[in-house]
């Protein structure tokens, strides 16, 4: 079986430069279409990045010929929801396999939104979406938003075990996940537009049950986050007070965290989730790129003084929460049957 052929569309940002990285050497899937701005079309990709780039690519990567979008088997999408929705919507309805970054996808009754360790069952909603919208072989799959993975991959074993109740997180994200559009130098920025109403209702979705063609959010359950935009290049640092309807005890949430099981696939983890002991960790500088960036780092695990239990969680929100949680998605997908060549 050959490689599943890949297009990328806003391959130029942060995020689209991560998927082209993370794809070069790809066992599964091989870049043939990079797309971005009309503008850099007929260009070479290194001509595109110019001063914006991030990575080092091989000399064949850069020398790719930036294209208009096009139906391809598989897309991996960074664009935003002005610059995707539509576009995503009409390749899917073309018959590609459509990962994307947009939030304005997440509501959607028929589209899945899935981390992978978390509710990769989800993607059994495919079906469903195709015959009501009259798609063949495409579909269309919502990534979480970047900050989720920090604090959602540690609750989802202790929901498992002890049924997640109430938690409130206080996010700590870098600039690369918005830009360069503020002044963060020796500066803190106390809101993020419409970050904390995703984090915490994303979390429902994710957590929900799906039953008859439909995903039922999760009940009984109540995020509360505080959303803060910090001067760190790359990784989302969230601080987690979490609530749970069953006791808790230190030993056994370390066991739960610490045997926390990996996906069969090439771009999962094989320790999704890494503790710290040292109280001074995890930090972005030194424990964003755990596993190539797809561990979540946790640390600072300890009792609460409110709620039952409080910890420290890191992840790397251009690859964890962004491009390589999608890749590992589609990769799953291929797994279960419904992405195809």
């Amino acid at each position: 079986m050959g490689k599943i052929s890949v297009g990328i569309l806003g391959a130029t940002g942060a995020v689209g430069q991560t998927y082209v990285k993370l794809l070069e050497n790809h066992p599964l899937f091989e870049i043939v279409s990079l797309t971005a701005s009309p503008k850099w079309e007929g260009i070479s990709y290194g001509e595109a990045l110019k001063d914006r780039q991030r990575e080092d690519f091989s000399e064949k990567t850069l020398a790719t010929v930036m294209e208009p979008a096009a139906p391809h088997p598989l897309i991996f999408s960074a664009l935003n929801n002005e610059d995707g929705e539509a576009l995503e919507l009409e390749l899917a309805s073309q018959g590609s396999a459509v990962f994307s970054h947009a939030s304005i996808h997440r509501k959607s009754s028929d589209i899945p939104m899935i981390i992978p360790e978390i509710n990769g069952e989800h993607l059994a909603l495919i079906p469903t979406q195709q015959k009501i919208r009259g798609w063949d072989k495409g579909f269309l799959v919502a990534k979480p938003n970047c900050t989720l993975q920090s604090f959602l991959l540690p609750l989802f074993p202790l929901h498992q075990k002890y049924q997640l109740k109430q938690a409130v997180i206080t996010t700590l994200q870098s600039m690369s996940g918005a830009g360069a559009r503020f002044e963060l130098e020796g500066n803190v920025l106390p809101f993020i537009e419409g970050e904390e109403v995703k984090t915490e209702q994303e979390p429902l979705k994710i957590l929900g049950k799906l039953e008859q063609g439909k995903i039922f959010p999760a009940e009984r359950m109540t995020f509360s986050s505080h959303c803060n935009r910090v001067p760190v290049c790359s990784g989302h640092l969230a601080c987690v007070s979490a609530q749970f309807e069953k006791p808790v005890d230190l030993e056994s949430v370390y066991h739960e965290l610490d045997s926390f099981p990996s996906l069969s696939l090439p771009s999962a983890p094989q320790k999704p989730l890494h503790i710290f002991e040292d109280v001074n960790r995890p930090q972005p500088l030194l424990d964003k790129d755990l596993e190539g960036g797809m561990s979540v780092a946790i640390g600072r695990l300890r009792t609460c003084a409110v709620f039952d239990l409080r910890f420290t969680a890191l992840s790397h929100n251009l690859v964890r929460g962004a491009a390589g949680g999608s890749i590992l998605c589609a990769e799953l997908a291929l797994q279960k049957g419904y992405l195809h060549g």
